[in-house]
């Protein structure tokens, strides 16, 4: 197994172990919708990296499919939408929501529709660095990656910042401090690497993918400690306490 392959499955280990804390911790608070709509963009994270180290073995168009949708495409939006929905307490995030489902569906439909050419595919070579030519040229699906990517990492990097300064400040939870710039540097790692791709250096992407698995992991499970203080509110953090 060459490094290609290794890192995409090792990225998948973590985020699938990741999404399914976060998803038993909802269980546990199941009022807490901010679990469920982070386990979701956890979950689609985790399936872009297994269909990645799928794709070093063999072609299927329902590996390619499940690749460039959920890893590409939607789950920075669902990510970042769970900080949303834990930093804000209004009625129109719900319809946000609503706007990110509908958003979800039509990429989902323009993906399952594009035609792909399965002759320029090789397992030897990244998808991140094929899949343009194997994508036609101008696909309507790729037009909306952008607005979900922005999306995900401006309300998930910018939450994670807020939240670490808020505890800053008061100097209270030095673990939320961290955790919360842990967060936030692996959410920039990955939106790097996803840049890095579209400039034609794909290959860093499986490593910026791992590195943002494990910061993110780790500043999750730091923040997620007992405080010898009292926690602050909810409202202030981003990432689940407990």
């Amino acid at each position: 197994m060459n490094i290609n392959q290794f890192l995409p499955f090792v990225s998948s280990i973590i985020m699938i172990a990741f999404a399914v804390d976060v998803f038993r911790r909802f269980a546990r608070r199941p009022t807490h919708t901010h679990l469920l709509v982070w386990g979701i963009g956890l979950a689609m994270f985790g399936i872009g990296s297994v269909a990645e180290a799928l794709s070093t073995f063999f072609w299927s168009p329902i590996v390619f499919v499940c690749w460039y949708l959920f890893g590409a495409a939607l789950n920075a939006g669902w990510i970042g939408q769970g900080t949303v929905y834990l930093l804000v307490r209004r009625k129109w995030v719900h319809w946000l929501t609503a706007a990110l489902v509908i958003g979800s569906l039509i990429a989902g439909f323009l993906m399952i529709t594009t035609p792909l050419d399965a002759s320029k595919f090789s397992t030897s070579v990244p998808l991140s660095e094929q899949y343009r030519t194997i994508m036609p040229q101008g696909a309507p699906v790729r037009l909306t990656t952008p607005f979900f990517n922005i999306y995900g990492l401006v309300t998930l990097v910018g939450g994670a910042l807020y939240s670490a300064f808020l505890f800053w400040r008061k100097r209270v939870l030095p673990n939320r401090v961290i955790g919360n710039v842990l967060i936030a540097a692996g959410a920039l790692s990955i939106g790097f690497a996803s840049t890095l791709t579209r400039l034609g250096l794909g290959g860093y992407l499986y490593l910026g993918e791992l590195i943002a698995a494990i910061l993110m992991y780790a500043g999750f499970v730091l923040a997620s400690q007992p405080a010898a203080v009292e926690e602050m509110s909810t409202q202030t953090q981003s990432a689940p306490a407990h």
